[in-house]
């Protein structure tokens, strides 16, 4: 498992600095090709803002290149909607908080329903590699499941890579969980319903965190919702063949991500990165959403069928003809809507019962 991912990184990694400008303008264009309309709205004004190669980038520069949050709000601009983060899910509120945890100082946004508490409290991790991005580019996602689920979500930041490599975000991934389950009544929430959530990197430390209470013997999270979530090393999937590509995410940019954040080939033998070999026993109930074209699909569905021969609950869908980073785009695409409703939907089958873990 680990010489598919160190062995192939230094010699796919030289290939991708032959790629072009124009090689870049190629590969977003196919993924409109592949795309539903609302979707192709969205990568059609990603086109227009020329991102650059992020594997060819420096992280510092990558952290500033712009994001399908950035494209989705251009798009809305151009069609003259309020693009406010109030506007586009109305009925939350947010408040900007600086956890104080066991790995130090993060910033965090808690997102509060309108209504009478408490609340269930959903812990949600953003995406970005490990590497860039923060709370404030996935506040689509998060603000989004306030509302669906009528949940306190609590939105922290973590340390990114190369300055803090692994397991330094799985460190604070853990830290936030421990600080929601003692902190969350202070905003309406309860801490005996809770649950864990994240896209993509953020599904992956949604999943460690459970699994790490599970091994250590500690109170598991009520449920667990992983948006295409990384789950294993293996960069030679089918779907990492198939969508090499593809934008916002490719291949190329998941061996940038490993490889800023992990230290050596033995950190993705660590069954925080390799979770489909972890021995899932004793996790919640497990919701996984992938998008249809991207190279993480298989990735959930591997996660799937660890899950099940585990004997963990678990359900999946596949959304078809959206790209990675879909979910937090309902403002503009259909099916992020309908999978926002769906995780919700999921996550309250669990967190509004009345037993207590």
């Amino acid at each position: 498992m680990t010489s598919k991912i160190s062995s192939a990184s230094s010699r796919d990694m030289a290939a991708d600095k032959q790629r072009s400008p124009v090689a870049e303008a190629v590969s977003l264009t196919k993924m409109t090709v592949r795309a539903d309309s609302d979707m192709r709205h969205v990568l059609n004004t990603l086109l227009t803002m020329k991102p650059q190669a992020i594997e060819k980038l420096t992280p510092a520069e990558a952290r500033q290149e712009p994001t399908v949050t950035d494209a989705m709000i251009k798009y809305l601009e151009g069609k003259g909607r309020d693009t406010a983060p109030e506007a586009l899910v109305p009925g939350v509120s947010a408040r900007d908080i600086v956890i104080e945890c066991a790995t130090g100082s993060l910033a965090a946004t808690v997102y509060i329903p309108e209504g009478e508490g408490p609340f269930p409290v959903i812990v949600y991790y953003h995406g970005g590699g490990f590497v860039i991005a923060d709370r404030k580019v996935y506040d689509g996602g998060a603000r989004g499941l306030a509302k669906q689920a009528r949940a306190v979500v609590i939105s922290a930041d973590y340390r990114q890579a190369p300055e803090h490599k692994f397991p330094a975000a799985h460190d604070d991934a853990w830290a936030v969980y421990e600080w929601a389950a003692s902190h969350a009544a202070a905003f309406g929430g309860d801490p005996r319903r809770i649950a864990l959530a994240g896209e993509s990197a953020g599904g992956n430390l949604a999943l460690a965190t459970a699994l790490a209470a599970a091994k250590a013997g500690l109170p598991v999270p009520r449920h667990v919702l992983a948006v295409y979530p990384v789950t294993q090393p293996d960069t030679h999937t089918h779907s990492y063949e198939k969508y090499a590509d593809a934008k916002p995410l490719n291949r190329p940019m998941m061996l940038w991500f490993v490889g800023h954040y992990t230290g050596s080939p033995a950190d993705t033998r660590d069954w925080r990165l390799d979770l489909v070999h972890a021995g899932l026993q004793g996790l919640p109930p497990v919701t996984i959403i992938n998008a249809g074209i991207d190279p993480l699909l298989d990735d959930g569905a591997m996660l799937e069928d660890a899950l099940r021969e585990a004997g963990v609950p678990v359900d999946r869908r596949v959304y078809k003809g959206v790209a990675h980073e879909f979910f937090g785009a309902a403002a503009v695409i259909g099916k992020a809507a309908e999978a926002q409703a769906y995780a919700a939907q999921r996550l309250n089958a669990d967190l509004r019962q009345a037993r207590f873990h």
